[in-house]
Order: C-alpha cells, then sequence, then structure tokens
C-alpha cells in the first residue's frame, strides 16, 4: 500500500504538468487537488518508516517538500480557475513537486538497493 500511495501521488502530480502542457489547467487544478491528499498519505507512510529505520530523514522530508508543493499549487491555481490561467506561483511549485519525486524515486531505489546488498550477505 505504500508504494500505491507514492505512485499514486506522482501519477497525479503528472497528469497536472501533462493538463497544463496540454493547456487544460482546470484538469490540473483537479488532479493536484487530488493529489492533496495522497502526497499527506505517502508523507506520513513515510514518516511511519522513519521511526522504523532511522536512515530515512531525507526521504521524510521530501515528501514534507512535496505535499508543501502540491498545496501551494493547488492554492494558487484556484482563484485563477475561472479565467483559465496558470499562475507562475502554481507553475512553479508544479516544476518543483515533480523535480523532488525524481529525487524521491532515486533516494528509494538506492534505500532498496541497499536494503538487499545487506540482507544478502
Amino acid at each position: 500500500m505504500r508504494v500505491g500511495l507514492r505512485v499514486l501521488t506522482a501519477g497525479l502530480v503528472l497528469v497536472a504538468a501533462l493538463a497544463d502542457a496540454a493547456g487544460s489547467p482546470r484538469l490540473a487544478f483537479y488532479a493536484l487537488l487530488a493529489a492533496v491528499p495522497a502526497a499527506a498519505a505517502s508523507g506520513l507512510s513515510v514518516f511511519g518508516e522513519l521511526l522504523d529505520e532511522p536512515g530515512r530523514v531525507v526521504q521524510a522530508l521530501v515528501w514534507a517538500l512535496v505535499l508543501t508543493l502540491v498545496v501551494i499549487g493547488a492554492a494558487a491555481r484556484s482563484p485563477a480557475l475561472l479565467e483559465g490561467a496558470v499562475p507562475a506561483v502554481g507553475a512553479t511549485a508544479l516544476a518543483g513537486c515533480l523535480a523532488l519525486l525524481s529525487v524521491e524515486g532515486l533516494l528509494a531505489a538506492l534505500a532498496e538497493f541497499k536494503r538487499r546488498t545487506l540482507s544478502s550477505r
């Protein structure tokens, strides 16, 4: 379930980015709005893992930043929804969120690699 939430969050953020690129700011707004609870649940899940495995501090911080940027992105887009425009803050938050999700993916892959390497010894 933990991985599913992370994939759902990343997928919704990706849908928002693709919707922006396709000129559909309304779809991007609703995708980001749907990503808020998914990002919050993912962040709480990673924080729970942090309590079990202390080496996940960076991942917990990344998810806190992802949640913050998703909320900022959705909040910035809300007033401009009727105009069909994308505020600069909303676009920047979305780009930052995509970058952080890429970093999180690399961190998760590295953690899994370390876990498998240690368990095979």
